[in-house]
């Protein structure tokens, strides 16, 4: 069974709220006990996801129970077992993004075991600690009330091929000291061989503090020992913080993030959990990008542009935040804007996954049209723009993208060749950017008028306005819908966020667009903050994927962040033919 289909229990605590019956008398599922269970894990309601649901699994739940508690759907049960298993069928069915299961009067009388439950591929994704997979399937005609069974969540794991490049991170106090590490680790690959390539850990010395005197060597068990020796040492200071990229339109190409996809469990969860919010259509998506022949729809086609990269963007920038890295702002591109809203708490990844399908459904009905890529500043452009013809995004000073139907985008681009401007075809299919999206803009509204939107928990630099996104944008659907049409300012938006502080950007997505704009920057220039990216900049071997991975783990390491070891060791210890499989444990299951 697939992950996207299963539950994960990710907490789960034993209470005896206050205010009820002591231990030595039943607990009736009351309001108080409701409110004691929606702060069972010390977070504030506040902080729960918008849709979240309480079931209560009791056998005499209070009459005077309301549906609603503290702003969330309470639903009651005869039986926790029966509970776990309604709360399964709500995330399965996409009603709920979180559920709070309370079991009364268990472990026993007076008490209530409370389970945080969440879809597996999101949980993983989050990099969350498992505590087990709901074992709700049941044979026809059997018990619905009977206990459900915790099974552990195992993936594939191997230790890594002789062949198959790791990153090895090692430091000191002092250089002296990092010379001795270094030659710790030398030592070791040539006496021991092979064999000590896979037992090696991520970070060396284990067990202490790193020093801040740093290295990393990236390679094979045959290039390991050569590239340790020639590895540059770096003397970290205070690491400046990350602020994420998230590349939109055109970013996109034929097989990005396959050489992840089954290789990386959260990179390869988290795409799965934005694929099973499209339902069956992700399935198709899902075919087309890992298919090895022609595929139903090219992926420059917005149905599955759209989708694609809004699952990159959103599967590397998990993979960075699984390696304990906590952005201090973020920063979208077009569609990329959206992935950066869901990480910063305005949507959740289910309405974020909705809004995407709202923009695909009204894109395609606009007729055919796509974007330009000129190299001038956006005053020159200005006297070219005829009929739907717009600007579609100025990237940096002597960077503009127009955008507009394919006849008159494509006397436009003529015009400029002939007046010798420096003229370059984006991929997409379809006029984003342009007055000819404003039909699809004006339907979007309507269907984002439903949807809850929060203040970002994080900073989060919009390149429709060019500044930090306010609190009256991010809860307006109009703000959301015209971002169809309206202009990207990706230049004006980097300034102020570069203003801000020094920083090291890290894109986060297919190519390296982003990165390429932010290294013109005169901060960049001068070495005040950095750009990295996690993805090669052209498409070509999926290994070069894993590469690039590996790259931009050293060099955060360099910087001089801490980064989780065992988060690291999944780039290189974890294989995917494991990958969807939840093995039944051996020992007696956990039952509630």
């Amino acid at each position: 069974m697939s992950l996207t289909t299963q539950s994960a229990v990710t907490r789960r605590l034993v209470v005896s709220p206050g205010g009820v019956p002591s231990a030595s008398s039943p607990v009736r599922a009351t309001t108080a006990a409701v409110s004691a269970v929606l702060r069972a894990f010390g977070r504030s309601p506040a902080d729960l996801p918008p849709r979240t649901v309480v079931y209560v699994g009791a056998t005499a739940p209070d009459p005077a129970l309301l549906p609603e508690h503290e702003g969330f759907a309470v639903r009651t049960a005869a039986s926790p077992g029966r509970a776990l298993r309604l709360a399964h069928q709500e995330l399965h069915d996409g009603t709920a993004d979180f559920a709070m299961v309370a079991a009364f009067g268990e472990p026993a009388e007076g008490a209530i075991t409370v389970y945080a439950v969440r879809r597996a591929a999101e949980a993983v994704a989050d990099a969350e600690n498992v505590l087990g997979l709901l074992g709700v399937d049941h044979p026809d005609g059997s018990d619905p009330f009977a206990p459900v069974a915790l099974r552990p969540l195992r993936y594939g794991r191997r230790d890594p091929e002789p062949h198959t490049d790791r990153l090895l991170l090692w430091s000191g106090d002092s250089p002296e000291e990092e010379e001795r590490v270094r030659g710790e680790l030398a030592a070791l690959l040539d006496s021991a061989g092979p064999g000590a390539f896979a037992s090696l850990p991520s970070v060396w010395p284990c067990g202490r503090p790193s020093g801040a005197v740093r290295a990393a060597a990236v390679g094979s068990a045959e290039t390991l020992p050569r590239s340790l020796r020639k590895a540059r040492t770096v003397r970290g200071g205070r690491p400046r913080p990350v602020a994420l990229l998230l590349p939109g339109q055109g970013s996109q190409h034929t097989g990005m993030g396959r050489g992840l996809y089954g290789r990386h469990p959260v990179f390869s969860s988290a795409v799965d959990a934005v694929l099973a919010h499209w339902g069956e259509e992700g399935d198709r998506i899902r075919a087309d990008w890992l298919s090895d022949g022609e595929p139903a729809i090219p992926v420059d086609d917005v149905r599955r542009a759209q989708p694609l990269l809004f699952a990159m963007d959103y599967a590397l920038a998990k993979v960075v935040l699984s390696w304990g890295v906590r952005p201090v702002a973020l920063l979208g591109h077009s569609a990329g804007e959206l992935v950066a809203a869901t990480l910063s708490g305005v949507v959740p990844l289910a309405d974020a996954v909705s809004m995407v399908r709202a923009r695909v459904r009204a894109a395609v009905r606009i007729p055919a049209g796509g974007m330009l890529a000129v190299a001038a500043e956006e005053g020159r452009l200005r006297p070219y723009l005829r009929g739907d013809v717009g600007i579609a995004a100025v990237n940096a000073n002597q960077q503009v993208m127009l955008a507009g139907s394919a006849d008159e985008l494509q006397r436009t681009g003529e015009r400029l060749r002939a007046d010798g401007f420096t003229v370059v075809t984006v991929p997409a299919t379809s006029p984003f950017h342009s007055p000819a999206m404003a039909p699809a803009s004006d339907e979007v509204e309507r269907d984002y008028l439903g949807l809850s939107f929060r203040e970002p928990a994080l900073p989060l630099y919009s390149g429709y306005t060019g500044h930090l996104m306010t609190a009256e944008d991010a809860h307006s659907a109009r703000f959301w819908a015209r971002q169809i049409t309206d202009t990207v300012y990706f230049r004006d938006a980097l300034e102020e966020l570069l203003a801000a502080d020094d920083v090291l950007l890290v894109e986060a997505g297919p190519r390296q667009t982003l990165t390429a704009f932010a290294r013109r920057h005169r901060a960049v220039r001068i070495g005040a903050s950095a750009a990295l990216a996690l993805s090669p900049a052209r498409a070509g071997d999926p290994e070069a994927e894993r590469g690039a991975l590996l790259a931009a783990a050293a060099r955060l390491w360099e910087e001089g962040h801490e980064l989780d070891d065992a988060a690291l060791a999944d780039l290189w210890h974890w294989t995917g033919p494991g990958r969807e499989a939840a093995v039944p444990a051996a020992s007696a299951p956990v039952t509630a």
